[in-house]
């Protein structure tokens, strides 16, 4: 007989059978299992043929993860529409079959090192058998067992099988138990040394039926003892038979429905798993290079098998002895079992197909069974771990609270799970887990696993009985349930300490620990009271029992500590008080880690204070956060934070209130390290949209606001770096930074140094210009122009902003990237993404609208001066303009100017080009002269003269030509200015539009100078020009008088207010004229006029102008003329109506 091994289909035993393994060494036994379903020819499809047969086995990598279609197969006489939790419990029929069967009872009834007195002479006995004598009996033992099984419930005549047996002297009871056939049926197989005999008897006794738990049980019996002896052959035959027997039973289809109750082989798969149960029992040490392949079967037949009661029972059962007998073999630590994680994946479907309530020990069983599995060699892998964590924590935690584990139990009519009480005698477990002891922390150690022990079984009915009677008060859980619960707790608990003991490091620790977050956080409060009593006894177990061997300092472990600290509000007290406790335990473990003195003693100061001061739990908080700060790493810290932080979007407010302030508390209490700026930052951003209140919202503003005081250039760079600046989340983050004048300040000053990082063309992916750092802080800058919290600190740098923006637009140009500046439309109220220059020009717009400089954002509006900046050819003309009209209103013309002056400096071509530009313009300012000598200019203009650019140089010797710099100019100006002015008192002059633009430079080029009383004169002849029938002319007059009302100075400005007064209605009028270029200019000469008059309403009547149209905006405009305003030089209690009746005069005169 070949030995298993070489089996083609199953995977054969490296180690042969009788191979001495040596201590110590680890050997590796049993190989890569050979999918059966490659045998196949069409997948899930069987086929026997002959001698030859397949079927379908999950890959040896993960045998039991790949699902199988299983359906609740209920007992014969089940009802076929049984609910599914039934499957946990037998009916009264195959209870009273149980009882009648004792079913399992003979697997471990006695110990195996100690044989009975009464077996030892029943062996002698059939010893003296001759082979004849032993074939007889056998055939008649056969023949009884297949009569009773026929006829249950009827009494057979056992006559003939009494006086087989009477030579052996055996005091037998009447009627012989089926028990009692089946063990000496094995016995006999046993001491036959004929191979082809023991092969026979046993396939015709595993042709006997299935249905009866008693025949199951006895056939697994007798296969276990007959294995002890000729292992090889009983292999050897259950492999063959699953080929020809199971095969025809499973999967009759792919929905696996519940097969006849009258099938002769219903059960069979659960037969042979008690069969390698068995087996693993009795041929100790000889199973150990067969463990590998006898798991690989037992998986493989639960696997393909449907799912009922007595499947997951017989799996358990099989389980429990395999793993009984690795605990009793000194060599077991010397192999290592490959197979083991495919065994434990399967304990855990079990688990998870467990109903939601408790009524019986299994989930405890099944758990203690995986907490034996685990400590063989090799050590299961963290994934495997994890797994039996996430279902062992599930299983448990999800079960009803202990209020409602009585309304939650299924009707009392149906039994008790068929191993109920056992498994503490099984696997020898102490009598600390019985329900009267207190659930706390189990020690792992030599009085965990007791020497078996014999045992007697109470019948199961009574024991229900017992438990049904011990029902408390309505709406109270029975002592029983308590009893379930916490036994299956206690398991849970061992579960923890064994994967710690294995590995005793700080690592494992949060590892294990990693497994509580989702219960932590769970919206249930008896999952999260479970989840913290659970970890805290873990905790309270390491302090006690475990000496971590590694200084490791998981960042994890910061993590874990914020979930705990999140739990301090908990409605629970239980929990709440858990929660603290675990968190001193965790710094106790710390601090132990670290050997530091000074800590432990405030640790334990901190322990008294709260002992003592019980109602100020939040004072109590907050001391331990201080102790956090000193205790963890920066990786810890920053896991702590960031725990914190992802809970401020918490639907419950107090979780949210605590995790803000304990989060503010972290940040102010210690200074954070640099690194941890940027995952705080973006943590709290991720977390503004789902922030549902706003006291919440305050504090986390509050937060980002200390990030910004500690490290305000990271704190920048990691804002600009989240989003678009367009995003409404992240101006929340910038108006946070604006917390005080001296953090706005700085915070805009790194804008504007992140706006002048520009690189040049030939390093920059034209196709992604929005990498550019100084595009981020141009669309922030922009942002930041409309809020606030910025106004003050925008009007402080006004003159960097400005500087910066007309140099940001040339710099844009120069790549490239003016696509779309052109496209803008005002007056859409739809809201569209803006291209660079776009972005950069409505920005420079609106520095000088928001910081109240309006008068210069009119100037060029009403002159279509912006648009000489949507293009590189009108550029510089742009430029020129806004310098002129920030010169005419004197907007921080010497703020401005020292910019400028740094920028000429500037080794950058387009800093230089814009830097004189608004320097030349500069020079006819009336208020230069009062920042800057003379000298001065001249040594900075000078600069210009040599630079390679024509443009700088050409500007710089423009300047320096100036009145400014030639003060015998204006002189000469002056009196060809007063030849001029003569050529208008003609009856004809010639060439208006040459003699206007002439005049017109004049009053440019004179600057601060003034033309003194030549600017009346000047504006009583332009008067008359309003009305002249050419356009050009028409607009020009009205042009040169808007100019002429500025150059008079401050002696002549009342005399210049009166003749603006005398304009107003021509200008009114002109407003209309048919002529496009002449109405543009007469808003421009209407507005300076009412700025000379200091009209109330200015700005209101600039939006009118530029932006109104149709009659409703003229009769705006008309309002603002007649009923605000009062002529020059008139007191009148009744302005309105003097300045109505002199309007409609004028317009009645006109007209």
């Amino acid at each position: 007989m070949s030995a298993p091994g070489r089996n083609p289909i199953l995977p054969s035993s490296p180690c042969p059978l009788g191979t001495p393994v040596s201590s110590g060494r680890l050997t590796e036994v049993g190989g890569p299992l050979i999918g059966l379903g490659d045998l196949l020819g069409v997948p899930g499809r069987v086929g026997v043929t002959g001698s030859d047969w397949s079927y379908p086995l999950p890959p040896p990598q993960d045998l039991c993860s790949q699902e199988v279609p299983l359906s609740m197969v209920a007992a014969p006489s089940d009802d076929p529409h049984c609910p599914q939790w039934r499957s946990n419990c037998l009916s009264p029929t195959e209870e009273q079959e149980w009882d009648n069967g004792q079913p399992e009872r003979a697997i471990l009834e006695e110990p195996l090192k100690d044989r009975p007195l009464e077996e030892e002479a029943l062996v002698d006995k059939i010893r003296t058998m001759s082979v004849l004598e032993k074939n007889v009996v056998l055939d008649t033992i056969h023949h009884c067992i297949k009569e009773q099984t026929q006829l249950i419930g009827k009494e057979v005549a056992d006559t003939g099988i009494q006086e087989l047996l009477a030579p052996l002297n055996l005091e037998l009871k009447q009627p012989l138990e089926k028990t009692f056939l089946f063990h000496v049926f094995g016995l006999i197989l046993r001491e036959t040394a004929d191979q082809e005999l023991v092969r026979r008897h046993l396939a015709d006794l595993l042709e006997l039926s299935h249905q009866s738990s008693s025949q199951r049980e006895g056939i697994a019996e007798t296969v276990g003892i007959v294995s002890s002896s000729h292992l090889q052959a009983v292999w050897a035959l259950l492999e063959h038979l699953g080929r020809t027997r199971f095969l025809r039973t499973a999967f009759t289809s792919p929905e696996c429905p519940q097969p006849d109750p009258d099938r002769h082989w219903r059960w069979v798969s659960s037969t042979y798993l008690l069969c390698y149960g068995q087996m693993a029992l009795h041929t100790r040490e000889q199973i150990l290079p067969w463990v590998d392949n006898v798991i690989s079967r037992m998986v493989y037949y639960f696997s393909c098998s449907c799912y009922d009661n007595i499947l997951k029972t017989s799996f358990l059962l099989a389980a429990i002895m395999l793993t009984k007998a690795l605990r009793q073999e000194d060599g077991t630590q010397s192999y290592k079992f490959t197979q083991i994680p495919d065994l434990i994946q399967c304990l855990l479907r079990i688990l998870q197909k467990e109903p939601n309530f408790l009524a019986t020990l299994f989930r405890q069983k099944v758990i203690l069974v995986i907490v034996k599995l685990s400590s063989l060699r090799p050590s299961l892998k963290p994934v495997v771990k994890s797994q039996i964590l996430q279902t062992c924590l599930q299983t448990l935690f999800v079960l009803p609270p202990g209020e409602r584990l009585k309304s939650c139990l299924p009707p009392l009519d149906s039994a008790p799970d068929v191993l109920c009480g056992c498994l503490p005698y099984l696997l020898g477990f102490p009598h600390s887990l019985e329900p009267s002891a207190p659930r706390g922390p189990a020690r792992v150690g030599a009085d965990i696993l007791l020497p078996w022990v014999s045992w007697g079984r109470p019948r199961l009915g009574a024991l229900w009985a017992v438990a049904v009677a011990s029902c408390g008060p309505s709406g109270a859980p029975r002592p029983a349930e308590k009893a379930l619960y916490k036994k299956s707790m206690q398991a849970l608990d061992l579960l923890l300490q064994s994967f710690l003991s294995e590995n005793k490091s700080m690592d494992e620790m949060c590892f294990l620990l990693q497994h509580m977050e989702p219960w932590l956080l769970s919206d249930k409060s008896h999952e999260r009271k479970r989840a913290a009593q659970t970890t805290f006894l873990l905790l309270q177990y390491t302090v006690d029992y475990v000496t971590l061997t590694e200084e490791a300092t998981p960042s994890l472990l910061g993590h874990q500590l914020g979930l705990l600290a999140l739990l301090w509000r908990d409605k629970d007290p239980v929990t709440r008080s858990h929660s603290r406790q675990s968190i001193y335990l965790l710094l106790q473990l710390l601090i132990q880690q670290k050997g530091s003195t000074e800590q432990f003693i405030l640790l334990n100061k901190m322990k008294n204070f709260e002992a003592k001061a019980h109602r100020q739990s939040e004072k109590k908080c907050y001391n331990v956060v201080k102790a956090l700060n000193r205790s963890l790493t920066v990786a810890q810290h920053t896991q702590l934070v960031l725990t914190l932080v992802e809970r401020l979007g918490s639907r419950s407010q107090p979780q949210c209130d605590l995790a803000s302030q304990l989060l503010l508390l972290l940040l102010e209490e210690s200074r954070v390290k640099r690194e941890q700026v940027a995952e705080i930052l973006q943590g709290l951003f991720q977390e503004l949209s789902s922030v549902m209140f706003k006291g919440v919202l305050q504090t986390m503003m509050k937060v980002v606001t200390v990030l910004g005081t500690q490290y305000t250039q990271e704190t920048v760079e990691v804002i600009l770096s989240l989003c678009h600046p367009s995003e409404r989340q992240v101006l929340l983050l910038w108006k946070a930074l604006a917390g005080s004048s001296k953090l706005a300040r700085r915070v805009l000053t790194l804008l504007y140094v992140k706006l002048k990082v520009r690189p040049a063309g030939k390093l920059l992916r034209l196709s992604q210009p929005a990498e550019l750092i100084s595009l981020l802080a141009l669309g922030t800058i922009y942002e930041l122009l409309y809020t606030r919290e910025y106004k003050a600190t925008v009007r402080w740098a006004f003159a960097g902003l400005l500087v910066g923006l007309l140099t940001q637009l040339r710099y844009l140009f120069e790549l490239g990237a003016a696509d779309g500046i052109s496209d803008y439309e005002e007056d859409v109220l739809e809201v569209q993404p803006l291209s660079p220059c776009r972005t950069c020009l409505e920005a420079l717009k609106g520095l000088f609208w928001t910081t109240n400089y309006w008068e210069v954002f009119a100037h060029l509006k009403l002159l279509r001066g912006w648009e000489l900046f949507e293009h590189l050819e009108t550029y510089t003309e742009g430029v020129t303009l806004l310098a002129r009209a920030m010169a005419h209103y004197d907007c921080e013309v010497k703020a401005v100017l020292g910019q400028a002056v740094i920028s000429l400096k500037s080794s950058e071509e387009r800093d230089n080009i814009v830097a004189i530009l608004i320097i030349t313009e500069f020079l006819n300012s009336q208020e230069l002269t009062q920042y800057v000598s003379r000298r001065t200019v001249d040594s900075f203009l000078s600069l210009g003269l040599n630079h390679p650019n024509q443009l700088v140089r050409a500007m710089s010797l423009k300047g320096l030509s100036s009145t400014l710099m030639h003060p015998t100019k204006v002189v000469l100006l002056r009196g060809q200015l007063a030849g001029l002015l003569d050529r208008f008192g003609k009856p004809e002059p010639k060439d208006l539009m040459g003699l206007m633009e002439i005049l017109g430079d004049i009053l440019h080029r004179l600057g601060t100078q003034g033309v003194g009383a030549a600017s009346l004169k000047m504006a009583q002849h332009l008067l008359p020009l309003f009305e002249d029938e050419q356009a050009p002319v028409r607009g020009g007059a009205i042009s040169l008088f808007g100019d002429v009302l500025h150059s008079g100075g401050r002696k002549y400005r009342p005399e210049l207010k009166t003749v603006a007064f005398q304009a107003l209605v021509p200008l009114l009028l002109h407003l209309a004229d048919p002529c496009p270029d002449v109405a543009t200019h007469t808003k421009l000469t209407f507005l300076r006029c009412a700025i000379l008059l200091k009209w109330e309403f200015r700005k209101e009547l600039f939006g009118k102008l530029a932006w109104g149209h149709g009659l409703g905006a003229e009769n705006d405009i008309f309002i603002y003329t007649v009923r605000r305003q009062c002529p020059p030089g008139h007191r009148a209690r009744r302005p309105g109506r003097r300045m109505e009746a002199c309007t409609l005069g004028g317009l009645w005169e006109w007209a």
